[in-house]
């Protein structure tokens, strides 16, 4: 998609209530992602538009009415069964958008990725555990289809940089509710400490729903600083994200950062945006079981409170037909307050 920085719907996340609720002994984040294959890159295809608004909660205090789904879990599941060094909420609020490589098809080429939009809303549970390991439990909520307004958002924006308008979206995914629960485990495994550390961070994690379903593992080696204070940057799902997740007192002070390099990859078992909607006809493209991502980046703090994130993928093919990897290019910014 032919665009930098856009907010697909006007919308607002009501967390005053929900902050004032949680004991903060720690910073809440706000976090604004974009991903776009034309944001380094003149390309307009496939995973063409992904934009993530998110807020971290503050540190849940011990034992209080929030914690008390964090205990549930720990008590009936092997999740979040070590003893936690902090645990938070997150809010967040997305829309992507996904269309063929030519733009000025109609009807639209049946083997070619469909179109489609998927807005939704979520909330995760994270759980640091000793500083080295973290959980997430994250439930999406959401529609696919002409109530995602991925067309408005996407010929709207076409029409005000005065670029021809993408012609198929007459057959998009028809309307269809979405709901995608996931669970990853991640690790930091240091490797060196000081001035300028490294650690190298293993990802595990399963997703399940009407939208996605996948297995996925991955890792992600950094060298920088402030390396404690996150899991690496967060990413649209399906991805090698390091989650919401920010320790405020493990940053640096001034400047820092660190570079990154990483790789995920995933069994995929459902992908809605090729195999097509659930319980109706619709277009669709035979998926591939297997795909990857290469990433590379660097994130930039310039103090404990501010930071920027920016990285560029390589993703494998994703459906048979396919006839070259996509490059996404992703950027962010985040401030605690």
């Amino acid at each position: 998609m032919a665009m930098k920085w856009h907010f697909p719907v006007a919308a607002a996340i009501a967390v005053a209530a929900f902050a004032g609720a949680a004991h903060a002994d720690s910073l809440a984040t706000f976090s604004l992602l974009q991903e776009n294959d034309s944001l380094y890159f003149n390309t307009d295809k496939h995973y063409t538009q992904g934009l993530r608004l998110s807020y971290l909660a503050p540190t849940v205090t011990s034992g209080d009415f929030w914690d008390q789904p964090f205990a549930a879990l720990a008590a009936h599941t092997p999740v979040f069964a070590g003893d936690a060094t902090d645990r938070r909420y997150a809010l967040l609020l997305g829309q992507s958008i996904f269309t063929p490589e030519n733009l000025t098809e109609r009807p639209p080429d049946p083997h070619d990725r469909p179109y489609a939009g998927w807005l939704y809303g979520g909330v995760s549970l994270l759980q640091n555990t000793g500083g080295n390991m973290l959980e997430n439990v994250e439930l999406d909520i959401g529609v696919v289809g002409p109530g995602a307004l991925g067309k408005q958002v996407q010929n709207d924006w076409h029409q005000f940089i005065d670029i021809a308008q993408a012609r198929g979206w007459s057959r998009q995914l028809q309307n269809e509710p979405g709901m995608v629960l996931s669970y990853e485990r991640l690790w930091r495994l240091p490797i060196f400490s000081g001035p300028v550390g490294a650690d190298f961070v293993p990802q595990l994690g399963a997703t399940l729903g009407n939208i996605f379903t996948y297995g996925a593992v991955g890792g992600m080696l950094r060298l920088g600083s402030s390396l404690g204070a996150d899991f690496g940057p967060v990413r649209v799902r399906p991805a090698l994200s390091g989650t919401d997740y920010y320790d405020s007192t493990r940053a640096t002070d001034g400047f820092g950062g660190y570079f990154f390099v990483g790789a995920q990859g995933r069994v995929v078992g459902r992908n809605v945006f090729l195999d097509g909607n659930s319980f109706r006809s619709s277009a669709s493209v035979p998926k591939k079981v297997l795909v990857a991502d290469f990433q590379g980046g660097f994130s930039l703090g310039w103090s404990d409170r501010v930071r920027a994130n920016f990285s560029v993928v390589r993703r494998t093919e994703e459906f048979d037909g396919q006839r070259t990897p996509d490059v996404i290019g992703t950027a962010s910014i985040a401030g605690s307050f």
